[in-house]
């Protein structure tokens, strides 16, 4: 019963971890099977500095896995940003008559009115941050956009958190990557 408890409680606290939106959008007319090679033209910033280098390094491995290497003399240039943004998240509820809604007035009993009765209303007010990764590639000679990844989130607190959220952002971007387009499928 007790490690019932306990994989029920991870269990829910999984449930509350928020999943990146990603898109990704590509010319379909390219054949990416024709690159092989890349280079950094503008590295994500905005971010902690030790976040940017791991995100590079994550995004560095997603290509080493699919045949890519990094080169000066690259065919694909990549360009990446990240956008915070600090909001705020303020809930009321209603929740009802306070006491079922009757409650004793000076002269009575009745509903709504007196020592007891009224609406009870509960207000949380929740500070984030949520944040926006995107990542471009470009052909390195005409500068042709050829693909687009971007995660879109709310921002853990903590930096094992963000590192964790970072990395399944990165996995889902490259889940479909490279496209495989009509271009491709050409003699």
């Amino acid at each position: 019963m007790k490690r019932f408890a306990i994989l029920l409680a991870f269990s829910l606290l999984a449930g509350c971890a928020t999943t990146p939106a990603v898109f990704t959008d590509y010319d379909p007319g390219v054949n990416f099977g024709q690159y092989q090679t890349y280079r950094w033209e503008k590295r994500p910033e905005g971010f902690s500095p030790l976040q940017t280098q791991r995100l590079v390094a994550a995004i560095d491995a997603k290509l080493r896995e699919r045949g890519w290497t990094q080169s000066t003399n690259a065919q694909v240039t990549l360009a990446g940003s990240i956008l915070t943004e600090r909001r705020v998240r303020v809930d009321t509820w209603n929740n009802g008559p306070m006491w079922g809604g009757w409650g004793w007035g000076g002269c009575c009993w009745g509903p709504g009115w007196g020592a007891w009765g009224g609406w009870n209303t509960s207000t949380t007010v929740r500070d984030y941050t949520y944040g926006t990764l995107v990542l471009d590639m470009f052909d390195a000679q005409t500068q042709r956009p050829l693909w687009r990844g971007i995660a879109m989130g709310t921002v853990p607190d903590s930096p094992i958190a963000q590192t964790n959220a970072m990395q399944s952002s990165v996995d889902r971007i490259f889940a479909q990557f490279p496209p495989t387009s009509a271009a491709a499928q050409m003699p």
